[in-house]
């Protein structure tokens, strides 16, 4: 994957501090322009394939996968959040919170892979575009900054990274979700086309389709570069994935800019900041640690992409101070660290639909079915509570009988029945970009690396809570559509960080006094840095954002490439 082992070189054309979705993608598209390229993970090497768990069976785990809430106790923060999210299958992609402390003034649940691939390695691969409904939703609704581009700016670079990355899908024509460049879709099963038949005769708005996901359901090896191969259905992603049959920087971006020869790859380098020269108004290059050795090293660059993740890039250029920058490079505007913003999800309905007992599908196909948003798209869906709206992922698969009190020939038997069908719903719900709602440093106390603390103070307000209950009352009307019976709803208050989808804190916008990036992810200040990662983002959606923030990188490297053409980076 590129040079790992650098002599004396210290000088790049490009550099980018990240290697997970976002920061891949910066990599492969300087390098495919002819840039030497210095990529800096902070956390260990990870090579395509090096996946401990990925052929294991559930029995081959201890503790059938389950992590003992002593360990969690020990090493996680935010244990009773995360008894879903860290197993025995993936424990080792996830941080430690001991090992890597944060501060809270409210809570936050934030949730961290440090090696190289970053999270791209067990992200949930869920990929649905952006529309005008959220490009101009700041704008109509007169919250915070409107955003500086619209869908038209953006649409032919989701053709473009939606080609290269295979996003499974099936086209309906709903304005609030564009349909893309899909390759086939993975079938609803039978319950789930059931549910979508009796919703769009009760809900004629509300569609429930296959969800959109980063797998090769089809290979094209000329178009799907890098060690790739066909998904195998076995729904054990988050693990990493060794046919490559979903997109991970591992598996696709950082192997194709390894070809070029134009990649450089460090890891356990821990970015300290961006340097910045007074005298060319630019940035010169970034400070590193070497988390092994300790050494502090400067490595320079003729431009500079912050890929870090939301929080990690703007911890850094909040860190990167200078008498030109005294509260953070880049941060004129003040608005470095302010508009933090996640997704909420911890609502949502189940029940069982009867009738399918004869009925079974083949395979562990690695998604459900997503409904996209249906309220405040326009006047007939306008409502009187809230702005925004929410949308829904889940499945429908069979209910393992309970064999309790069960011996020998009868509890064979009854492991072996199929169980009813039950269809699960949990609705992910926007999260507006409260000035408020904030991350900054506490330079008094420091990391063992001698970083300042980063310390989060964010919540979900009224808007959200009146939307919480609207999207549980939606989820249970499309259940009883579809026949359900037994349905059971939850609304358990989740805290931002918790969906893993964070936000803002550098945001895209267009007067520089009140944004820190313009429409190219460009710094306002300072040119020859750009932000493409969740940092940049000046609304939050209801959609997964990671196929966004992949068109936004390959726009602005595209950009920043015709700028230097033009001698003007």
């Amino acid at each position: 994957m590129g040079n790992m082992k650098m002599k004396n070189n210290k000088n790049f054309d490009a550099i980018v501090i990240g290697s997970g979705i976002s920061g891949g993608f910066a990599a492969m598209e300087l390098c495919n322009k002819g840039y030497k390229t210095l990529v800096l993970e902070r956390g260990r090497m990870v090579q395509h394939g090096q996946y401990p768990t990925a052929h294991m069976d559930t029995w081959d785990l201890p503790n059938l996968n389950k992590v003992s809430l002593e360990e969690k106790q020990q090493h996680y923060q935010k244990q009773d959040r995360l008894n879903w999210w860290v197993n025995e299958d993936n424990k080792h992609w996830i941080n430690k919170d001991d090992e890597n402390p944060y501060n809270e003034d409210q809570r936050f649940d934030w949730i961290r892979g440090y090696h190289v691939g970053g999270r791209s390695i067990m992200w949930g691969r869920q990929c649905y575009r952006w529309s005008d409904i959220d490009f101009s939703a700041n704008l109509n609704d007169g919250v915070a900054v409107d955003w500086p581009i619209r869908y038209a700016d953006i649409a032919p670079w989701y053709d473009y990274v939606e080609t290269f990355v295979g996003v499974a899908g099936q086209a309906e024509g709903l304005k609030q979700i564009p349909d893309g460049v899909f390759l086939k879709p993975f079938q609803l099963n039978c319950v789930e086309q059931k549910m979508r038949e009796a919703v769009a005769k009760r809900y004629p708005d509300r569609v429930v389709t296959p969800g959109r996901v980063a797998h090769l359901t089809e290979y094209n090896p000329e178009v799907h570069k890098g060690p790739r191969g066909q998904c195998q259905s076995r729904n054990r992603c988050w693990r990493g994935c060794p046919f490559g049959g979903y997109f991970s920087s591992l598996s696709s971006t950082l192997p194709v800019a390894a070809e070029t020869g134009n990649l450089t790859v460090r890891a356990n380098s821990i970015v300290m900041e961006v340097v910045y020269d007074a005298k060319t108004k630019k940035a010169s290059g970034v400070k590193v640690k070497d988390a092994e050795s300790g050494e502090v090293i400067v490595f320079n660059a003729r431009v500079i992409f912050c890929n870090a993740s939301t929080v990690a890039t703007t911890a850094i250029l909040l860190n990167s101070r200078s008498e030109t920058f005294p509260n953070g490079l880049g941060n004129s505007s003040g608005e470095l660290g302010h508009n933090l913003m996640d997704h909420h999800y911890g609502m949502g309905a189940s029940g069982i639909l009867p009738g399918h007992e004869d009925d079974y599908y083949q395979g562990r196909k690695p998604t459900g079915f997503y409904i996209p948003r249906f309220t405040n798209i326009d006047e007939q869906s306008k409502q009187k509570e809230y702005i925004r709206g929410f949308g829904y992922q889940g499945g429908a698969m069979r209910v393992q009988n309970n064999p309790h009190g069960l011996v020998g020939e009868e509890l064979k038997a009854e492991v072996f029945k199929p169980g009813p069908y039950r269809i699960g719903m949990t609705c992910f719900g926007e999260m507006l970009p409260y000035h408020e709602n904030r991350m900054y440093l506490n330079f008094n106390q420091r990391d063992k690396h001698g970083l300042p603390m980063v310390t989060f103070d964010a919540r979900l307000r009224d808007n959200e809570m009146k939307l919480r209950e609207h999207g549980v009352k939606c989820a249970i009307e499309m259940l009883e559509a579809a026949g359900c019976v037994d349905i059971t709803s939850y609304n358990s208050l989740t805290a931002p960080g918790a969906c893993i989808h964070e936000m803002g804190t550098a945001r895209m916008g267009r007067d520089p006094k009140t944004s820190v990036l313009n429409k190219w992810n460009q710094m306002h200040d300072v040119s020859n840095v750009f932000v493409t990662d969740g940092a940049c983002m000046t609304s939050s959606g209801t959609q997964n954002p990671s196929i966004t923030y992949m068109a936004l990188t390959a726009r602005a490297v595209d950009y920043a490439h015709k700028q230097i053409q033009q001698n003007k980076l």
